[in-house]
């Protein structure tokens, strides 16, 4: 709750300063601009979207990867549509592959993540038994 109060604040502190530069029409445009660019950013991503998730789904691709093909792409063009300057600068920010490169990196530990990938690496032998061989040295006499 607190971290939506400071996002809340900061987002009318920035939007009162820029809007007061920029004025009511500048202010209106720049509002039906960045949605515009948002909605556009979506209905061109739509499919490519689909297609990365199917694949994170199946264990085909890892975080890296995901981040690579633009999955932040998303989020940005969202963050564009929502009315707001703190949110139209953050959404702008993703659209960049080395900001989301940098968060990626900040969040992302490889000792702690799962071992899937490398489970789905290995091969699998189930025709061969594992056992255990015991030789006694008792003879019959």
């Amino acid at each position: 709750m607190k971290y939506f109060l400071l996002y809340f604040f900061l987002e009318v502190l920035v939007s009162v300063k820029i809007s007061s530069y920029l004025g009511g029409l500048g202010t209106f445009i720049e509002i039906i601009f960045s949605a515009f660019v948002g909605m556009t950013i979506l209905s061109n991503f739509k499919s490519i979207l689909m297609e990365n998730f199917k694949a994170v789904s199946h264990y085909t691709m890892d975080l890296e990867q995901f981040q690579s093909l633009n999955l932040f792409t998303f989020f940005g063009a969202i963050l564009l549509i929502i009315p707001g300057f703190l949110t139209d600068i953050i959404g702008l920010l993703m659209q960049f592959s080395l900001v989301t490169t940098i968060i990626v990196n900040r969040f992302y530990d490889d000792k702690n993540s799962c071992d899937i990938y490398e489970k789905n690496d290995v091969k699998k032998d189930s025709d061969v038994i594992d056992v255990e061989v015991i030789s006694s040295n008792n003879h019959i006499k």
